[in-house]
């Protein structure tokens, strides 16, 4: 089970978020909250959640007790972008990307995807006893995603994801599939 982080500041306003450690706005302790019931009745065997403030208390408000916090499920890291928004980029870059360019000063397709890679292979022995979650960030967790279904790390621009959301990931007939994506709570 994925769950983004409720809403921030900046992630309201489309800028982009990595090593900034921001808590939630009263909409996003309103969004984690609401997670509470949905998630109330699942038994988790594991819950890993990035060491950034807005992952911790939306894990928190929604009811999760972290098991383990992961620093591989910080997001994307964002570099010299860190702070900006897309269309701030492209004054410079018009044909940036950030799933096939990756950031200055910060990663590329090249690092994220191994990086959330080992978080799958952390996650995937613990699946024999039960289900997982993972509380994380909007590029990340879009990363896990489509490396979860053997895909490279740009398809991850194909998964939208928003804030305080769940998605889920299983098999079908013993393959890995998304079984759900960018569910709303409320």
């Amino acid at each position: 089970m994925l769950v983004r982080h409720g809403q921030t500041e900046w992630s309201a306003n489309g800028r982009h978020t990595s090593r900034t450690d921001l808590d939630l706005t009263g909409a996003g302790v309103r969004q984690a909250e609401a997670l509470r019931p949905v998630l109330a009745g699942r038994k988790l065997v594991a819950v890993l959640s990035s060491p950034r403030r807005r992952a911790l208390r939306t894990a928190d408000l929604a009811g999760l007790p972290v098991s383990t916090v992961d620093e591989d499920l910080v997001e994307w890291d964002y570099g010299e972008y860190e702070g900006l928004t897309t269309p701030e980029i492209r004054t410079t870059r018009p044909d940036w990307s950030l799933w096939t360019d990756g950031c200055p000063g910060g990663e590329s397709p090249e690092q994220v995807g191994p990086r959330l890679d080992r978080v799958l292979d952390r996650v995937r022995p613990l699946l024999a006893d039960g289900d997982v979650a993972l509380v994380s960030h909007g590029h990340a967790l879009r990363v896990l995603g489509a490396r979860w279904v053997e895909q490279p790390v740009a398809f991850g621009a194909r998964l939208g994801l928003d804030t305080a959301t769940l998605s889920e990931l299983g098999f079908e007939h013993h393959m890995e599939s998304i079984r759900s994506w960018n569910a709303p709570v409320a």
